[in-house]
């Protein structure tokens, strides 16, 4: 008598739990169900689409501009970048992004607001101590475990986070050419973290730290975690203006500031710039938003104290002429500080009154004689 076996996996009714007779011979069995339930669930999965709650970029653009002063091509690349990852059906290729400029112009604010506004997990990580597994420093799935810490062990939620990489051009290949020894920091870290941006099911050290063959890990997919990388890419102008040399980028008989000429050059960054930086073509190739952020001049860095750094200082009695804030970020400028450095010259200017319990209004003299 011939048995009644699975007509997808041909086993028969006494190798599994249970089969579902259907006409005739045909049958099958619980493992199959469950199995192609799987399937069809991702193929659903793969149909939804993230929600958002913006109607088109220009708002996420206009949410920004309560965070971040300023920057406002920047703004208007990042709000297209997240508006089409939150829009985008599932399995659909994300838009990272790289965000170039100086120390203290506002890239790390400007991911971290992103965040804010979607009520998304959100973590930061530095790319210089990263090296390639096996190596002295950290592994790439480092930076996993802060989204998942983030998320409050959600993994789920964590799944769907954002994070910040600042001084990804500190990972950069030493050289265009393939070197015959090992780039732990450069290129062998590129290629770890290229497997991360693609998607992927990682395998996370829950303490972190190294990974050990019998150690337990954390699974976690990476497809839908939007990665934002940042660095100041300091010499990309050159090559740039090396590129571009026959044109004519600055106009006849104008004569920019070098500030002016390095900002019209790294607006015209393209793939090619990048990769003779010494990223690796198929690390770029992941990262399709490019914008550019340029130092932060006067008003924005007085706009900047206004809105986030003034008020601090009335809690201790201490207010400031309109002057005074004006010489501030003029300071600012001049120490190449940026925004993440008037902290610094407020405290400057202040500790004294602080410190003697002093009410004082600060006058631009006051400023000019803390600071010389």
């Amino acid at each position: 008598m011939n048995k009644l076996r699975c007509g997808f996996c041909n086993r028969t009714e006494d190798q599994v739990e249970s089969l579902i007779q259907g006409t005739g011979s045909s049958a099958i069995c619980n493992q199959c169900v469950t199995h192609c339930t799987g399937i069809l669930e991702k193929n659903l999965a793969e149909d939804e689409v993230l929600e958002t709650k913006f109607n088109n970029a220009k708002e996420i653009k206009e949410e920004l501009d309560k965070y971040v002063i300023g920057q406002e091509e920047a703004k208007k690349k990042l709000a297209v970048a997240i508006y089409k990852h939150l829009s985008r059906k599932k399995g659909v290729n994300k838009s990272n992004v790289l965000l170039i400029g100086p120390s203290g112009v506002g890239k790390t604010e400007l991911a971290r607001s992103i965040a804010k506004i979607h009520g998304v997990p959100f973590a930061i990580a530095d790319a210089t101590p990263l090296t390639e597994a096996g190596y002295v420093g950290e592994d790439v799935e480092t930076i996993l475990l802060k989204l998942i810490q983030a998320a409050d062990n959600d993994i789920a939620k964590a799944e769907n986070g954002i994070i910040y990489i600042d001084e990804i051009d500190k990972i950069t290949r030493k050289g265009e050419n393939v070197s015959i020894t090992r780039d732990v920091s450069g290129e062998g870290v590129q290629q770890a973290l290229l497997k991360i941006v693609e998607g992927t099911i990682a395998n996370i050290p829950p303490e972190g730290g190294r990974k050990h063959p019998n150690a337990k890990f954390i699974q976690m997919d990476t497809s839908n975690i939007l990665f934002i990388f940042g660095g100041a890419f300091e010499g990309l102008d050159k090559i740039i203006e090396k590129r571009v040399s026959k044109e004519n980028i600055i106009g006849f008989g104008k004569k920019d500031s070098s500030n002016e000429k390095k900002q019209l050059s790294t607006n015209k960054v393209t793939v090619d710039d990048l990769t003779k930086f010494g990223l690796i073509p198929e690390f770029v190739g992941r990262i399709p938003i490019v914008a550019t952020l340029s130092e932060l001049k006067e008003d924005e860095l007085v706009q900047i104290m206004k809105l986030n750094l003034e008020n601090e200082y009335n809690q201790f009695d201490i207010e400031f002429e309109p002057e005074s804030i004006n010489e501030i970020a003029k300071k600012a400028i001049e120490r190449k500080v940026g925004a993440r450095g008037l902290r610094a010259i407020l405290e400057e200017v202040t500790f004294d009154y602080i410190y003697n319990g002093e009410k004082k209004v600060i006058k631009i003299e006051d400023v000019q004689s803390k600071l010389g």
